[in-house]
């Protein structure tokens, strides 16, 4: 009987530490909330002249963090880090006749995709499409002129927001009523070396809609907006895994989106519309399963 009885006292320690560590994983320390310390807190991000938050979109960074894109008042400007503090930022010299927005420097600092109402080669005459276009650094360090980004991307009357770029040349964005889905999806598409493949809906958070996907220039993980909070994805495969919140010191219950991850991986930006700014926050990242890929893009477009 003692015998039984310590086993039967056994068996229920292990069962209850068992499920004491099953639990665990579905708590607050899971992959979203784990990539932000608990005392981490956001903060707005100004440039010089700025002294009140503003509607600007999430900057893009070289790799040095010494130069940033954004767009102010439907424009793509350009700051610079100076003596210790963010320029007022200035109108670069593609944008400002049109509605530019959303503004993503590439990981090689080589292009600049945005958004933009200018008009679409093909499209009926009138026809405002907000697509996708870009501009490449030209020898001198200036910018080209704006290029349309053909299908598969950009389709003739269906709009296309907040484009990302890695280093592979893979392209994420969001698009509404596109492929007989009638909601905001989130997309990504591969570079084929001369052409893109047709891009895939990204299915992150069950089928509810899917904002911003932001995907790191290694391609391992992913962040997006959905139902106004921010979640986390890695990647797993030539898929992606279910996103994973981020902690109450982001989605604070305000409407987030345009989340932004500084070329060191270690600030978190986004678009808070409960203070109409850019805020900024420490993340750490750790490695997941998909090794770095090449550093330079090679032919892209």
């Amino acid at each position: 009987m003692q015998l039984i009885s310590w086993l039967s006292r056994e068996i229920l320690y292990g069962v209850v530490i068992t499920w004491c560590s099953v639990l665990s994983l579905f708590g607050q320390s899971g992959p979203g909330a784990a990539i932000i310390d608990n005392n981490a807190r956001p903060q707005a991000f100004l440039q010089d002249g700025i002294t009140t938050p503003n509607d600007e979109s999430t900057p893009s960074f070289t790799t040095d963090g010494k130069t940033l894109y954004l767009c102010d008042s439907l424009k793509i400007c350009v700051s610079r880090w100076d003596e210790g503090k963010w320029t007022k930022p200035k109108t670069v010299s593609f944008s400002g006749k049109f509605k530019d927005w959303d503004p993503f420097l590439s990981p090689d600092g080589r292009r600049v995709i945005f958004v933009s109402n200018r008009p679409a080669p093909g499209a009926p005459a009138g026809q405002k499409n907000n697509h996708l276009w870009y501009v490449d650094r030209l020898a001198g360090g200036g910018w080209s002129e704006a290029h349309h980004l053909d299908e598969p991307i950009n389709v003739n009357g269906v709009v296309a927001y907040a484009p990302c770029l890695t280093r592979a040349g893979t392209v994420s964005f969001c698009s509404r009523n596109r492929d007989g889905y009638k909601g905001m999806g989130g997309y990504w598409a591969k570079w084929q070396g001369d052409h893109y493949e047709k891009p895939r809906r990204l299915r992150l958070n069950g089928d509810s809609d899917i904002y911003d996907p932001y995907i790191s220039p290694d391609e391992r993980y992913l962040i997006f907006a959905s139902n106004g909070d921010l979640y986390i994805s890695y990647c797993k495969g030539d898929d992606w895994t279910q996103g994973q919140k981020l902690p109450p010191q982001v989605n604070d219950g305000g409407q987030n989106g345009s989340p932004y991850v500084s070329p060191d991986g270690k600030t978190l930006y986004y678009s808070s519309y409960k203070v109409n700014a850019i805020m900024m926050i420490p993340i750490h990242i750790m490695a997941e399963t998909k090794p770095p890929l090449e550093p330079e893009r090679k032919g892209v477009f």
